[in-house]
């Protein structure tokens, strides 16, 4: 087994067993606090969208209300009737985790580890922490790939068998088919309710896929899951990190999320903080489209803040989707 391959190895058997206590145990005392929360209902015409804003520091608010939001789509106004913070939403939005593991030869090939132990340890601790911390989320979609694509899916109950099944996963492919498995995923995630957010974890590379680059914008366009890519790309030839880094931001900012290049192993602590820190500070803004069309075209959403604890609104940063596709009715 490679470094990095024991690495990735090690980080999804901690993530998977300890997500399901921590859930159940943060379930409990939500049920026993008798928390109030916005009830979220699924309609038809409601266009919902995660939006997370930081400062200029890179910290994200987590005390804005509704009324510091306004939704302009297609440059027209629109009331907002679903509003819910982050940290308010067990029990209220159902959230869904996909992580997508690149497990191909090339990640194995990135970094010789020196302290090995130590950086196995330190990818668990960090794990860990991540996982537990999303607390609210009902499933968790495994998506590890390499030359081939293999996706499944796990309630609280079944993450002793995701555990085995990263246990049997032993030999690494030596291409990529990182497009395909976003892919696979995507179409997997599109009848979920709620909000979904996929974590990918890879160097950026593709060498097999059948789906085109292009292709994939347009399915995370068509799809409402806010990506967070934390991009390895240090090791990778200068020939192709550039592209590689701005493929994977591209990804993220589509959607809403972000993209994440932590500099060495060091940093894998940090780099999950953010990822959690801008999971738990995500606002859902929920409204239904002044255009009755169903035309199926693409409209643009922009979300702007009016006013932020007493920062200017020039000096936020505002992440969320760039906009969907209408409904589509034949005529």
């Amino acid at each position: 087994m490679c470094a990095r391959q024991a690495w990735f190895l090690g980080l999804a058997l901690a993530a998977a067993a300890c997500l399901a206590e921590a859930r159940s145990a943060k379930a409990d005392e939500a049920k026993a606090e008798g928390e109030q929360q916005p009830v979220f209902r699924a309609e038809t015409d409601l266009v919902t969208v995660g939006v997370t804003v930081r400062d200029r520091a890179g910290v994200p608010l987590t005390d804005l209300s509704q009324a510091d939001f306004t939704v302009v789509e297609d440059g027209q106004a629109q009331t907002v009737t679903y509003f819910a913070r982050g940290d308010q939403e067990n029990g209220a939005v159902e959230t869904h985790v996909g992580l997508l593991l690149d497990t191909s030869g090339s990640m194995g090939a990135d970094i010789e580890l020196v302290d090995f132990e130590a950086d196995i340890e330190l990818a668990r601790k960090a794990a860990v922490r991540f996982l537990n911390t999303i607390t609210d989320a009902v499933d968790m979609t495994l998506v590890d790939f390499d030359t081939e694509v293999r996706i499944a899916k796990y309630t609280q109950q079944d993450f002793p068998r995701m555990v085995e099944r990263i246990r049997a996963r032993k030999q690494l492919g030596a291409e990529t088919a990182f497009y395909d498995a976003l892919g696979v995923y995507l179409d997997g995630a599109a009848e979920a309710e709620g909000r979904t957010v996929l974590v990918i974890f890879t160097d950026g590379g593709d060498t097999r896929s059948a789906i085109p680059f292009k292709d994939v914008m347009n399915l995370l366009r068509a799809a409402e899951v806010t990506v967070y890519a934390v991009g390895f790309l240090e090791h990778q030839p200068s020939s192709v990190r550039t592209e590689q880094r701005l493929r994977l931001t591209q990804m993220a900012e589509e959607t809403g999320g972000e993209a994440i290049f932590p500099l060495s192993m060091k940093q894998i602590e940090s780099a999950y903080d953010r990822v959690v820190a801008g999971i738990r500070a995500q606002y859902t803004l929920g409204y239904t489209s002044s255009n009755a069309a169903r035309d199926g075209r693409w409209r643009r959403v922009e979300v702007k803040v009016a006013r932020a604890a007493g920062s200017r609104a020039r000096d936020l940063r505002v992440l969320t989707r760039k906009g969907y596709f209408a409904p589509f009715v034949r005529p």
